[in-house]
């Protein structure tokens, strides 16, 4: 279930949440007006950031808008990063006191999301399940492209478990049960940045925007050609970039999170970066893509990871019990590829091109 968040950017971030495709249907000519979209762009948590404000006719954009959306960005990853050891997340897992200890309400409140999505997926998702994904290669430390042994994913499955994490609201604390355990917010930071990142642009009162973090992406109003804002969803083959469907997004986020980019091969065996933490290994291949529309990207973000980790079958069941707007894309015995997507995603599926 990891999704590495808050890297540096001088390295390059392996993302279970894999870029969504800004897919803008262009029809061009002579008489079209010029595009009135500003874009901004930048890095960040070893990914980059992009912003597509389209301001209403006599409008502006701050002119300090872009140093005041870093500023916050460069606040969250200090908060929440595992590839920062003297954040906020890190300090808190060195901490060896099993008492509660302070922390921002922000942390707080990633956390305890964290813990909530883990209670409805039944376990699939899991925000201590970082010392597998460590012992796997996929974290901090530097790669290891080699199965861990038996007794190794034994010992650190005995770390994982979030029902040995606390979150408390007032005053804003988060204890653990066990001196060793380790949170990772690898799958949501991003998308919590991209939340934060809309709720400063809302402040500017510019209303229709696009605002994205490597794949987690939200919209809000019309593109500058004053359509609704159109995203593709990517085609699960690694090494290649083509569109497996087109949605119009509306004013919402989606959030896409996959195990065709990263991943190692062993003895002709792939294993991927998402972490099944109930079994302490990836999960299978059969499954190659998850996304979710919803209204806040954190949630998105956390429970497309979620439901990919669950598989395609219980993964599917719990989208549908929960109402979820979830599409999914399997990886047939032939090599080809099955989508299967629930009622409450259907609304935002564009017609297929013959």
């Amino acid at each position: 279930m990891s999704n590495h968040l808050c890297r540096p950017p001088r390295r390059r971030w392996p993302t279970h949440v894999l870029p969504l495709l800004v897919g803008l249907v262009l029809t061009a000519c002579d008489s079209t007006p010029p595009d009135p979209t500003v874009r901004l762009t930048g890095a960040t948590m070893g990914t980059s950031y992009e912003l597509k404000l389209v301001p209403a006719p006599g409008q502006t954009v701050p002119a300090d808008l872009q140093a005041r959306v870093e500023a916050m960005l460069t606040l969250v990853n200090r908060q929440m990063s595992t590839y920062d050891p003297d954040s906020e997340l890190s300090r808190f897992n060195k901490n060896p006191s099993t008492d509660w200890i302070a922390v921002s309400p922000e942390l707080q409140q990633v956390v305890a999301e964290g813990l909530r999505i883990g209670e409805l997926s039944g376990g699939a998702f899991d925000i201590t399940v970082g010392p597998l994904v460590n012992l796997w290669g996929f974290g901090p430390e530097p790669r290891r492209d080699e199965v861990p042994s038996t007794a190794a994913i034994a010992q650190a499955r005995e770390r994982v478990g979030d029902w040995r994490l606390h979150a408390r609201a007032e005053p804003p604390a988060l204890k653990k049960d066990r001196a060793d355990l380790y949170v990772d917010l690898s799958a949501m930071a991003k998308g919590y940045g991209v939340d934060r990142m809309a709720a400063l642009i809302d402040t500017t009162g510019v209303g229709n925007y696009l605002a994205s973090i490597g794949g987690e992406i939200r919209a809000r109003g019309r593109n500058g050609r004053g359509e609704p804002w159109t995203i593709a969803i990517e085609k699960p083959e690694a090494g290649q970039r083509s569109v497996e469907r087109l949605i119009r997004l509306g004013d919402h986020t989606v959030s896409t999170s996959g195990n065709y980019r990263n991943f190692f091969e062993q003895n002709g065996q792939r294993y991927s970066h998402v972490i099944n933490p109930r079994t302490g290994w990836p999960v299978p291949h059969t499954l190659a893509s998850v996304t979710v529309i919803g209204d806040r990207s954190m949630v998105a973000d956390a429970t497309a990871t979620a439901l990919l980790a669950a598989g395609p079958e219980l993964g599917f069941q719990l989208a549908s019990e929960h109402h979820l707007a979830a599409f999914f894309v399997l990886i047939e015995s032939d090599g080809g590829f099955k989508e299967r997507f629930t009622p409450e995603f259907e609304p935002y599926l564009l017609p297929q091109q013959p």
